[in-house]
């Protein structure tokens, strides 16, 4: 009788509670992207940080999230500002070949604490808005220096999308062209840079697909829930992962690791 391997499929680093456990989380956090616009982004990279290999965190979960927002992107296609995109990408692989040559070079702790900084500010701080079209390209510049350290970067292009006043349906499929560009310009420097996707591909493929899951069902309720009370848990979650993140951060570092 044969028997299937399911580790076999995993990277060595990798235990099989925390592929399926992946799996599940991409189904789970697609469904908040879908349901919300964003927030399923963060939390995606908050739980992966607490069970990947630090230097596959940030690689990983951008093909993940290319995968999420490309469903998106194609099904608001017409509603997409191309004149806003341009700029937002332009600047978005100068950022994101100036922050990969940094990236690939910090330390496990500096990369926990840059990741879970940013969930905290992204719960509780304001983020800055940028003012303008003029300002896009710097915007982009920001971005996609900031998305090679800490993958979610949706808060920070929302801010810069809303000041541009752009009408809902157009705001919402410019944001997932935006995502899909970036995550796009990071895996190919990475991939640049000399990170193996090979490995993964497995794992990729599975959270894609119950990515694609998650996609589906949060859609259909998107406009049949409040999202308050959600938007409240989503906040203390954030948190939550955000302080075991800087817990994590500061163990490596005090334990010289």
């Amino acid at each position: 009788m044969l028997e299937f391997d399911w580790a076999a499929l995993l990277p060595a680093e990798l235990a099989p509670w925390a592929g399926l456990l992946l799996l599940g989380l991409s189904a789970v956090t697609s469904f908040i992207s879908a349901a919300f616009g964003l927030g399923g982004g963060m939390v995606l990279i908050a739980v992966m940080a607490t069970i990947m290999p630090a230097a596959a965190l940030v690689p990983i979960h951008g093909v993940i999230q290319l995968g999420s927002n490309i469903g998106r992107a194609v099904v608001m296609a017409r509603y997409i500002s191309w004149s806003t995109l341009l700029p937002l990408t332009l600047g978005g692989l100068v950022g994101a070949m100036i922050g990969g040559m940094i990236a690939v070079r910090l330390p496990d702790w500096l990369l926990f604490l840059a990741v879970g900084s940013f969930v905290l500010w992204s719960a509780w701080g304001k983020i800055p808005a940028v003012s303008g079209r003029s300002a896009l390209l710097l915007g982009g510049v920001a971005s996609g220096f900031l998305t090679m350290f800490i993958g979610g970067t949706g808060p920070l292009v929302a801010a810069i999308l809303k000041t541009l006043r752009l009408e809902r349906m157009s705001h919402v499929g410019t944001q997932a062209g935006c995502m899909v560009l970036q995550h796009g310009l990071k895996i190919g420097v990475f991939g640049m840079l000399g990170f193996n996707y090979a490995p993964y591909v497995p794992l990729i493929a599975g959270m894609m697909a119950t990515g694609i899951l998650g996609t589906l069902i949060g859609g259909k309720v998107l406009h049949g829930m409040g999202d308050s009370r959600f938007q409240y848990a989503l906040t203390i979650l954030l948190t939550v992962l955000g302080l075991r993140l800087l817990w994590q951060s500061g163990s490596i570092l005090l334990g010289g690791g």
